[in-house]
């Protein structure tokens, strides 16, 4: 495909990375969000996110003048939307809020001429698309010659960069001919296949794929629930039971996370509640292991106090919605972190991605595990492996509620049944694995 110039509306975890790699396969590529801090950054050619190799990409497309950010849209042949589809949180059932997309939608509106693709890859419920191209028709667009069409995301935080160009996608068009055009588009820069269909088809196919993940994340959850209750490992437990050849069952952690897994379930179920049973029972597990484990720390706070005739400590470790980034997106980490500060109790953090965070008191690992009487492992990230082994026995306490202080690669048969619940061990330690 000739050189083009491309729109990116939304530099944010999908815009910014998107938008580097288009200037990086020779697109000139105006990038445009409303924080000027993130705007001004990008100029300076550094990044305001944290995603492996993406500072190299976005400081070489800068360097060549490829990329330019702005806080308003500019002229382009393709515009792309990737901006934040949060909820409405005014019913039982969180309904999607695409005020965002539309906003973005009317501001491209003024630059858009025959033969402009218009993109949307923002998660959307079923029909944004197309009341995207009833908004451009209100303000008098004629899209006689415009080829709208949805193509989500499927990326990993943390693997965008990787995969941004080696997963398949999926290009639902308003029109075949839509469909065809942009998929022209997408193949010029993405080496995994690029399908083809409607938009109503893409956008649930987006919805399906992260409420998939959610269900399966649910049982993981429900099962570590269980488990506690009867006194037995639920990773012991899952690593014998994954032995099965027909079984992979997920690794329980404290909730779901992230702008999709924990979002896109309620755009199905808030389209049909009646029907989508499994999908809500899954996103209500998910949101309740968070209330769970937030319990659980303030239950072993009364503990140690009534053991020890004073108020605890404790540190979170973790705030990221998932191991090793920085994102905090509708994270269950900060949830507990931040519940656990209004029950009044004695909680720092530690979260070694960020620098600060508005109301969070965050500490260095090291500070934590020399001041703390509980640690509380909620994220799994690569810093906080085999914790255990750094802390004295004579203590601390140690409630893991994701995983990480225990072997990843532990056969079945040096599997061993361990109490979830706070076990007293050495005298003062306690160990929740």
């Amino acid at each position: 495909m000739k050189k083009q110039t491309v729109c990116v509306v939304g530099l944010g975890y999908i815009g910014l990375p998107t938008a580097a790699l288009l200037a990086s396969n020779g697109h000139d590529v105006i990038g445009v969000d409303i924080d000027q801090n993130a705007v001004d950054t990008i100029n300076a050619g550094r990044i305001h996110i944290v995603e492996p190799g993406l500072d190299i990409v976005v400081q070489n497309a800068v360097s060549a003048g490829r990329l330019k950010a702005y806080t308003a849209p500019q002229p382009a042949d393709i515009f792309m939307i990737c901006v934040p589809t949060p909820f409405h949180h005014d019913s039982v059932i969180p309904t999607p809020n695409i005020d965002y997309v539309l906003a973005a939608t009317r501001s491209v509106a003024p630059f858009i001429r025959p033969g402009a693709m218009v993109i949307l890859e923002s998660t959307s419920p079923v029909g944004t698309t197309g009341q995207m191209a009833a908004e451009l028709e209100r303000l008098g667009v004629d899209l006689a010659n415009v080829h709208l069409a949805y193509c989500p995301e499927r990326v990993l935080p943390g693997r965008i960069m990787i995969e941004l160009v080696e997963n398949d996608r999926v290009v639902g068009g308003l029109t075949p001919e839509a469909a065809r055009q942009v998929a022209g588009f997408y193949r010029s820069m993405v080496k995994g296949e690029v399908l083809e269909t409607a938009a109503a088809t893409a956008e649930m196919c987006k919805l399906t794929e992260n409420s998939y993940r959610d269900v399966n994340i649910a049982f993981a959850n429900e099962l570590s629930i269980v488990c506690s209750n009867a006194g037995i490992d639920p990773w012991d437990v899952i690593a014998l039971a994954n032995r099965h050849p027909r079984v992979n069952i997920l690794q329980p952690g404290t909730g779901v996370g992230g702008h999709c897994i924990a979002v896109d379930p309620w755009f199905i179920v808030s389209s049909d509640p009646e029907n989508a049973r499994i999908i809500r029972t899954a996103r209500e597990v998910n949101d309740y292991k968070t209330i769970w484990v937030i319990d659980q720390i303030a239950a072993a706070s009364k503990r140690f106090e009534h053991v020890h005739n004073r108020v605890p400590r404790i540190a979170c470790l973790g705030l990221a919605f998932k191991p090793d980034i920085d994102d905090l997106r509708e994270s269950p980490a900060l949830a507990a972190y931040l519940a656990l500060t209004k029950k009044e109790l004695n909680v720092v953090a530690v979260e070694p991605n960020i620098t600060a965070h508005d109301g969070v008191y965050l500490v260095t690992l090291d500070e934590a595990l020399e001041s703390c009487d509980i640690l509380a492992l909620l994220v799994n990230h690569r810093e906080f492996t085999d914790i255990g082994k750094a802390l004295s026995p004579q203590r601390t306490w140690l409630l893991d509620y994701c995983g990480a202080n225990r072997s990843p690669h532990r056969k079945a048969d040096e599997a061993t049944v361990i109490p979830l619940r706070a076990t007293k061990i050495a005298g003062r330690r306690a160990v929740m694995r």
